[in-house]
């Protein structure tokens, strides 16, 4: 119990300490600082993008070795679903690099 408080009060003291930080005057112009986060929010969002895409391309890749492996007659259908649902990800992918740049760029 002592430790809990400890540390909520700890939190507080923390609280009280960091709101004079906040309310000194800005080093830099509000249009600096946006470029930053905008700058920062295009690069997170491409990095997850690119992330999220390789993990579901890697999959539609196992799934269709699989269902070949099973089914070899049925090649040709699997392959067109494939290559299609690589479309639909990659393209996901090329949307949030295009947000990402007019967002960087604006």
């Amino acid at each position: 119990m002592r430790q809990k408080m400890m540390l909520f009060l700890t939190g507080i003291v923390g609280l009280f300490v960091a709101v004079p930080a906040f309310a000194q005057g800005a080093t830099h112009t509000a249009a600096a600082t946006g470029t930053q986060l905008g700058a920062v929010a295009a690069g997170l969002g491409i990095a997850i993008a690119a992330g999220l895409c390789g993990i579901g391309q890697g999959k539609a890749a196992a799934s269709a070795c699989e269902g070949v492996a099973r089914n070899p007659g049925a090649r040709p259908a699997i392959f067109t679903f494939m290559i299609l649902g690589l479309i639909f990800i990659e393209s996901l992918a090329l949307y949030t690099f295009a947000v990402a740049m007019i967002i960087l760029f604006r």
